[in-house]
């Protein structure tokens, strides 16, 4: 294995949480990158259901899991983690980086503030104060792990920061106090609760790369939601692509050895933005149902549409993705037809990638290929050949239009249910 990244192709929710839980049996480390808690992963382990928000998956297969550097962290919902696994048998091997920003409180009132003052215009946040947290982060107003360790250092911050970020309350018209004792009583504890965890994590997997450990990374949210070429303003506060993986974690690009992308069956997104093959009609709401397409973070209903290979080309493209793993075909069982979205029409003239206006995206009307649709998948099936034909059809058109290869189908959530190609 070496070192693997794995990233979502689309708006997220792809299934990378089963994904990343199959390959972690192979890992020494599993590592988290970007985002925080916004981010929802589900694993399925026989009768047995996780969902996480901050912790990396791979800790349920008993692997070491490392929350990197470009991580933004809520210490309660990770000690909430910590503490609901361990009373589940799971004690968690977990890494903290010392330089992983904090959310504090005043972020997810800022967060929620924001998007009541936007009203119609709102962006569609989870109002966990991601985007708040990772502006103190940019602007050098961030409160960071290891400051948690130290009360001295942390009250020092805080004298400076909670007077700014009471005055943008007012500003709001948000009747809130932000409270500079409590905040500072609440986070020393967190940290003390967080201290044997929190360490240089950039130089332990730069040391492991060295010893020829394996390591795989866990990309949150997906491409179409990467602050810079996603569908902004649409979208999250954090780099999701495989640049961002060595921002994220602290290790050289070169050490990369192999980029999966991880791309479900159809299309699906949450929240505002445009999503150009949006099904508004009994099939979407056929896709929504059988895929279970609800927010594991927020329970949202997931707006579905046919696969996009304009989207999925555009995130093979900027992340350099050697291999493809796809999942949630069954999902796509007893369909008469399924279209695959190739191009798109902009203007009159056909064209085969993502613009950068929002304007223009929401004008894009998707050019379809059809496919004879199949009844079945038999969740026994172990290899490419047990698939129904038309799947295969489906699949091989997939692997001959991206020209990346497909190395993983999966067939349902179990992890057994999974083809190796």
């Amino acid at each position: 294995m070496a070192v693997t990244l794995v990233i979502g192709t689309q708006w997220g929710d792809e299934g990378k949480g089963k994904v990343v839980d199959y390959f972690s049996k192979d890992a020494d480390y599993v590592v988290r990158f970007q985002g925080g808690n916004n981010a929802g992963h589900t694993i399925k382990v026989r009768d047995e259901i996780y969902k996480l928000h901050v912790i990396p998956s791979g800790v349920i297969q008993g692997k070491t899991g490392v929350i990197g550097n470009g991580v933004v962290i809520d210490p309660e919902i990770l000690i909430n983690e910590i503490n609901e696994l361990t009373k589940r048998g799971i004690k968690p091997k977990l890494l903290i980086s010392d330089r992983a920003n904090i959310i504090m409180p005043y972020h997810k009132i800022l967060d929620g503030a924001e998007e009541q003052y936007l009203d119609e215009k709102k962006i569609g946040t989870t109002k966990r104060g991601i985007g708040p947290c990772y502006s103190d982060k940019v602007s050098r107003k961030g409160i960071r792990a290891i400051d948690l360790t130290d009360k001295k250092t942390l009250s020092k911050l805080l004298d400076r920061i909670v007077p700014i970020k009471q005055k943008i309350i007012d500003i709001y018209g948000i009747d809130e106090k932000v409270d500079k004792r409590e905040i500072l009583e609440a986070y020393s504890n967190y940290g003390k609760q967080l201290k044997n965890y929190i360490t240089t994590t950039h130089i332990k997997l730069n040391k492991s790369i060295q010893k020829g450990k394996n390591i795989l990374f866990e990309g949150a949210q997906g491409t179409m939601l990467d602050v810079d070429f996603g569908t902004y303003p649409y979208t999250t506060s954090s780099h999701v692509i495989a640049g961002g993986s060595s921002i994220g974690a602290g290790i050289g690009p070169k050490y990369i050895n192999e980029i999966i992308g991880i791309v479900k069956a159809y299309t699906t997104r949450v929240g505002e933005g445009p999503l150009p093959t949006e099904l508004s009609d009994k099939i979407g709401e056929y896709l929504q149902q059988k895929g279970h397409e609800f927010g594991t973070t927020t329970s949202r209903p997931r707006r579905c549409g046919w696969l996009d290979l304009v989207v999925v080309r555009h995130a093979c493209m900027i992340s350099g993705i050697t291999k493809l793993a796809i999942t949630k075909l069954d999902v796509l069982d007893s369909l008469k037809q399924v279209r695959i979205c190739t191009h798109y029409q902009l203007n009159g003239k056909k064209i085969d990638y993502f613009p950068a206006n929002i304007e223009d995206v929401k004008q894009c009307k998707p050019i379809y290929k059809e496919f004879k649709g199949w009844d079945e998948i038999d969740k026994n099936s172990s290899k490419f050949s047990d698939l129904p034909k038309e799947a295969q059809e489906y699949l091989n058109f997939i692997e001959k239009e991206l020209q990346v290869p497909i190395a993983v189908v999966s067939i349902g959530p179990g992890r057994r249910e999974t083809i190796e190609i």
